[in-house]
């Protein structure tokens, strides 16, 4: 078909969706599981209610809305994203993926149209793991990549239990996760950086992802006061984390392709006339290629070794919380991205998806793609975000194309 989704729709259904948890800088903040989350989940299921689709959620808050096919033994074609935010989000990261599904599933009913397999559109929890780690939670649980107790068992900085959350909003006594047996997965989403902009493209055609390490770095001394105890004589986990900083960024120069992240820094007791006794960070190393994303890892593992036996009063510890491989998304759905481009004469190019996405966890399982438009000034996960209210239809479009496709098949 090449009928198009209804761009003014989609548009407002974003807009509303940005009001549910606003931010005084005109961004989002809908942390996974949080009442704000749970709002903008009930504000979507209305709409999907109102068209008679089948929803069903799982024991880790997973939700699916299923449009029938004409097969009714036919695998599902899987689209979607996430509704969850960072807590100075903006108004398109992974929201868009969502209600441009929703459209996907009302443009073919304004249509008539039917198609012989099954359409799921997928709202996966907690793809920031801002609250609760690891990231990409849902996805990866129902995908088998995360075992569910031990996601269920992870606490946020408040020491509020996952499953004490779940069981709040009542999705502990939904069924067991787990993946249907899917013909193909496909995510819209912004680019969440700057190359399309850049180049002056539309749509961005991905081939796959970076792999991604995040870390915990802790470095305990000793707390005492700031006055009476001279420099010599302390044992201040301060210097050794400058070390420590200075270790990550130069990981991260090792190419242009490399990237080091370090989101936070913790200083404990936090008082300013304390030398603190404890130093705890958070590291993120990022690269396209897995054999150089194994090579920073050795880096930081002996450059923190090093730096543990030169300071050893001091106790340095580091340790891998989590590991997303470099991915390459399924050819012929690359193919079927650029054909849906070409054929609406939309400009794209190829790219390699920079942040992670639960399209990484849906990879292992079944064919897979995403779709990508530009972001202004390549800003996201930040209250300024913004796509254009023309490529946001843009891209819809081209997730209709791509499942419509094959929904036929």
């Amino acid at each position: 078909m090449r009928s198009g989704i209804d761009g003014d729709r989609l548009w407002a259904r974003l807009m509303a969706m940005a009001d549910v948890g606003p931010t005084a800088e005109g961004g989002s903040c809908r942390q996974a599981l949080t009442d704000a989350d749970e709002a903008g989940r009930a504000l979507f299921l209305g709409w999907c209610e109102a068209r008679g689709y089948r929803i069903r959620k799982d024991r880790i808050g997973n939700l699916f809305i299923r449009r029938p096919g004409l097969d009714l033994e036919a695998s599902p074609v899987l689209i979607g994203s996430h509704l969850d935010t960072q807590p100075t989000g903006g108004r398109f990261d992974g929201v868009l993926g969502v209600l441009a599904g929703l459209e996907v599933l009302e443009t073919l009913d304004d249509a008539a149209v039917e198609t012989a397999r099954p359409i799921d559109l997928c709202v996966w929890t907690n793809e920031e793991g801002c609250r609760f780690q690891p990231a990409m939670m849902g996805s990866g649980v129902a995908c088998g990549v995360l075992d569910l107790e031990k996601a269920l068992s992870a606490r946020d900085s408040a020491g509020i239990v996952l499953a004490d959350e779940i069981a709040r909003h009542g999705y502990d006594r939904e069924g067991a996760p787990g993946l249907p047996d899917a013909a193909c997965y496909v995510e819209l989403h912004i680019e969440q950086g700057p190359i399309l902009e850049a180049a002056a493209r539309t749509i961005g055609v991905v081939t796959g992802g970076q792999g991604i390490r995040w870390y915990e770095i802790s470095v305990h001394g000793e707390e005492t006061h700031a006055g009476p105890v001279p420099m010599a004589l302390r044992k201040d986990p301060v210097p050794v984390l400058m070390h420590v900083i200075e270790l990550v960024h130069a990981i991260g120069r090792v190419d242009e392709d490399a990237r080091c992240t370090i989101g936070r820094i913790d200083l404990s007791p936090g008082a300013i006339n304390v030398v603190p006794g404890r130093a705890d960070m958070t590291v993120d190393l990022r690269h396209p290629d897995e054999a150089v994303l194994d090579n920073m890892h050795q880096r930081l593992t002996d450059g923190l070794e090093a730096l543990r036996q030169r300071h050893k009063a001091i106790d340095l510890q580091g340790r891998l919380t989590w590991h997303s491989p470099v991915i390459a998304f399924d050819r012929d759905l690359i193919a079927a991205v650029r054909t849906s481009a070409s054929e609406r004469q939309l400009s794209h190019r190829d790219i390699v998806s920079g942040a992670g996405h639960d399209a990484f966890n849906l990879a292992r399982r079944v064919p897979t793609t995403m779709i990508f438009v530009p972001c202004r000034d390549g800003v996201s996960h930040n209250p300024r975000e913004y796509a254009s209210p023309d490529d946001v239809t843009a891209g819809a479009n081209v997730l209709l194309d791509v499942t419509f496709d094959r929904a036929s098949a």
